[in-house]
């Protein structure tokens, strides 16, 4: 379980995109294409590796805190604040 002072990111997923792509901040949401399809459980998988590696952070600081099986997922990032995950996305 994430700690309450994890940064907490709003994230609009497309599963099954031809490659990983984070395309931008659109409503709120942070909106991330990845390549694998939504069967048990794999996009998630992909989207928390994905996630990890463009915040350059180890993939157990990320966690998917709701939306397990929904395209729109909150995810809870712990040792960043929400302002160093966002500057190193690139979408402030």
């Amino acid at each position: 379980m994430p700690s309450p002072d994890a940064a907490r990111l709003s994230v609009l997923v497309h599963p099954g995109s031809r490659k990983n792509q984070v395309l931008g901040m659109r409503d709120g949401l942070l909106e991330v294409r990845v390549a694998a399809r939504p069967v048990k459980g794999e996009a998630n998988r992909e989207l928390i590796s994905f996630i990890a590696d463009q915040l350059g952070i180890a993939r157990g600081q990320v966690t998917i805190e709701k939306g397990q099986t929904s395209r729109r997922k909150v995810l809870a990032i712990e040792g960043l604040s929400l302002d160093e995950v966002q500057a190193r996305l690139g979408h402030r």
